[in-house]
């Protein structure tokens, strides 16, 4: 909170601040008070030190806290001297460790403790100069007496924040610093860096290439001659600290604490080992390696960005330098970078090399490519601060940044309608400035550090925010439609109650497939069936594109559970096809019933029943049944057996084929039974579907049924003779079954048995033997002209 103070000058208690950011959209995940596991803890000065009268490793001290009377301390410390300060926890103190009480030792009282790093929770990272086993000699300017939270610097709050991905601009001090001066409204204080360089010019020393400006389309350093290395100020040091990162020294900390400030991301080469003073940014090449900060030895690779010199990477774009080039203790020259990498890439390169930083973290999320001179200059303006070194004049800028982002439509009635809002528009244009968004011409021009604004709604909640969202009032929702089922999910619906009713079970495969299914079915080289969508990133070959047909992946399940040992199998599956159409448009995807069986003495006869039974329960009538041969109008035909597959029809549409497996597919999927398959079409099954449900009275005269064995030349398809049946019958036909078909002995080879069962009724009276006998003869007479004779 002290940083953020810096920027925002007005006192805010904490639990307001952190209640109204929340509020605001920059939720807060809580707070902490450094220190506040201490308490009575003083500085104290040591009088005087004296042996221990009963212990050679123990001192008796007399410390003075500010009090009438200095304080009696043992302790075994040998760092401290006469005149040293030190923090004295009192009787009765707390500290991280617990707590502290007088106590006797070896018959000499004490009534403190004096404490070290440790015992206060603290490392020689925060205090550099301290003993890290000794006692703290505290070498900060303070009183005697006065409390350690204010001598050390231990009394700030750190608030901690949930920072979204779209929002990288909050991942800094300033970013939430704007935050916070729109939520309460009040002055932002920000001041441009200056710093004083030499006569000298940094492109006369050090000379920039970007060789890949897609990958980084801004590239910036600066040089600082002189350097001297040493620990930071005590307050970067805290502020480090109160951020979670460990001081190391002054220049290390300078791109810290900028990164922490700003939110970009820097690096700093030791110019000793940057050979030829050349600075390339380019790809990796194949094999190269670089040993990073953290001392291990990675593998690049080509689609890696990295920083070279003239012979070897010296840095990993975006992610972590290299040990070869950090800044020693002996460093004198140092470049400082500051640069733009496309977020992506740098994503990737981290995930691949598995290390994510602080630096990576922040690029992979989108910074703001003008920022990056300014950072720069910042980090100059610390230098020359803290007296770390003498900047070198001038700074490389390799910018190919492109176009800005077009402005937004600002529209405010449109704001007001979105919101349920009547806020002023003058109003609005107030909020959007006090975010440091420009209104102009009836456009928003986003400032550049904010990425994710892209529409009118990203406008719309950003006055939102700011205006409040407890201040929007509730209003009920009006005018909301019934929720209910389109005519195809309940045609989907009836689908699959029927199917379950035909003793199937329901599956769901997967719509990613691979190309070899193609293959596996036998599909034609130059069926559509054939050029799939292709997925971009696919898990593997087998999922590599997108289904054309949807019999592969029921034949895939059927084969899994053939060799899982089921015996026998009846599956469906309502799923989708991808079809594609032009490359400017979506493909289209139409809704397909596969069904698949094997097992249990299952024949075509048993799939045709199911799909008799599926179109009864669907209303689909007037459907037929014919041979699949050359004309059949599915690429799928080449995964049937030539003879013992059909096509169903609805009138003159194609609903879909099914049939028996051809054996060689049947083997392509190691199936070693009979299956039998089929595809139907659902869109064109949902047109010709009866909508309406007409009713007829009961029958009043009862129907007389004769039973009729055919033998006729295999090659006769048998909706053939069906149909010469219900020709010949004419309107007396209530209903015609083929109840069996048989080859074998006693029929002649090329010949097969058929049998119907044809059921006659009239509905003007009883029909008479003569009517139906007539009915009978008519039949046999159409049937032996199709060379069909009555079996014997």
């Amino acid at each position: 909170m002290k940083w953020l103070s810096d920027y925002i000058q007005e006192e805010i208690p904490v639990k307001e601040f952190c209640h109204c950011m929340t509020m605001s959209g920059s939720k807060v995940e809580g707070f902490e008070t450094e220190g506040s596991s201490i308490s009575k803890v003083v500085v104290g000065k040591i009088l005087s030190i004296a042996p221990h009268e009963n212990a050679d490793a123990l001192f008796v001290c007399q410390v003075e806290i500010g009090t009438e009377a200095p304080v009696q301390i043992v302790t075994n410390a040998r760092n401290v001297k006469p005149g040293d300060l030190v923090p004295l926890a009192l009787d009765g103190a707390t500290l991280p460790e617990g707590k502290i009480k007088k106590y006797k030792m070896r018959g000499v009282e004490s009534f403190g403790m004096f404490c070290g790093l440790e015992t206060l929770g603290l490392t020689v990272h925060d205090f550099p100069y301290a003993d890290p086993d000794g006692v703290l000699v505290i070498q900060e300017p303070c009183q005697v007496g006065e409390d350690i939270h204010s001598a050390l610097g231990l009394n700030d709050t750190s608030v901690e924040f949930e920072i979204t991905s779209n929002r990288p601009d909050c991942l800094s001090v300033i970013g939430l610093a704007r935050e916070a001066a729109a939520t309460f409204h009040v002055p932002l204080h920000l001041h441009a860096p200056a710093f004083h360089a030499n006569s000298e010019s940094v492109s006369e020393q050090l000379s920039v290439e970007v060789q890949n400006t897609t990958l980084c389309p801004r590239y910036c350093a600066g040089m600082v001659k002189n350097v001297k290395i040493g620990p930071s100020p005590r307050w970067m040091r805290e502020r480090l600290r109160a951020s979670g990162v460990r001081p190391i020294n002054n220049l290390v900390d300078i791109t810290n604490y900028v990164m922490l400030e700003y939110g970009q991301p820097m690096h700093a080469f030791d110019l000793r080992y940057v050979q030829d003073a050349r600075i390339t940014v380019r790809n990796a090449k194949d094999g190269e390696q670089i040993t990073t900060l953290d001392g291990t030895e990675r593998k690049l690779s080509p689609e890696m960005l990295v920083i070279a010199d003239s012979e070897k990477p010296i840095a990993v774009a975006g992610v972590m330098g290299g040990e070869y080039s950090g800044i020693m203790e002996d460093t004198t020259t140092v470049v400082f970078e500051s640069a733009y990498f496309e977020p992506t890439q740098v994503r990737l390169t981290a995930k691949k090399l598995g290390m994510r930083t602080d630096a990576s973290a922040r690029y992979e999320k989108g910074l703001d490519p003008n920022s990056t001179i300014t950072v720069l200059s910042r980090a100059f303006e610390l230098v020359e601060q803290l007296g770390a070194g003498e900047v070198v004049g001038g700074i490389i800028d390799v910018n190919n940044v492109g176009e800005p982002k077009p402005p937004v439509p600002f529209d405010a009635n449109w704001i007001n309608g979105f919101l349920g809002t009547s806020i002023p528009e003058s109003d609005m244009i107030h909020y959007l400035n006090e975010l440091h968004f420009k209104v102009e011409d009836g456009m928003v021009y986003a400032p550049s550090f904010r990425i994710d604004i892209e529409c009118k709604a990203d406008v719309a909640e950003e006055i939102a925010r700011i205006y409040g969202y407890n201040n929007i009032p509730s209003t009920e929702l009006q005018g909301l439609a019934d929720a209910r089922l389109t005519p195809a999910q309940i045609f989907n619906r009836q689908i699959e109650q029927s199917m379950v009713a035909l003793g199937c079970y329901e599956i769901a495969a997967f719509s990613f497939v691979s190309p070899k299914y193609f293959d596996k079915i036998a599909l034609p080289a130059d069926s559509k069936l054939r050029k799939p969508l292709v997925i971009t990133n696919p898990l593997g070959e087998d999922t590599s594109v997108m289904r054309t047909t949807a019999l592969p992946s029921m034949l895939e399940i059927l084969a899994r559970n053939y060799n899982n040992r089921n015996e026998s199998a009846r599956l469906f599956e309502i799923g989708k096809e991808y079809l594609p159409t032009t490359p400017d448009q979506l493909p289209l995807e139409p809704a397909r019933l596969t069904i698949g069986m094997y097992g249990g003495n299952v024949d075509f006869y048993d799939l045709k029943g199911v799909i008799e039974a599926l179109m009864v329960q669907l209303k689909i009538s007037d459907c037929r049944y014919e041979r699949s041969g050359e004309d059949c109008p599915f690429d799928e035909k080449s995964a049937f057996h030539p003879g013992r597959s059909a096509v169903l029809y609805a009138g003159d549409t194609p609903l879909g084929i099914f049939g028996e497996l051809h054996p060689n597919v049947q083997n392509n999927y190691g199936i070693g039974v009979k299956t039998y398959a089929a595809k139907l079409n659902i869109p064109e099954m949902l047109e010709h579907a009866a909508t309406e449900v007409s009713y007829q009275p009961l029958p009043k005269y009862p129907a007389t049924t004769r039973d009729l064995s055919l033998v006729c030349d295999d090659g006769i398809p048998v909706a053939q003779l069906e149909q010469a049946i219900r020709k010949a019958v004419g309107n007396i036909l209530e209903k015609v079954t083929l109840f069996d078909v048989y080859k074998g002995q006693q029929i002649a080879q090329g010949k097969k048995s058929v049998s119907y069962s044809i059921s006659m009724r009239s509905h003007d009276g009883t029909l008479t033997d003569e009517q139906a006998d007539g009915a009978m003869k008519r039949v046999l007479k159409a049937l032996k002209a199709m060379g069909a004779e009555l079996r014997m």
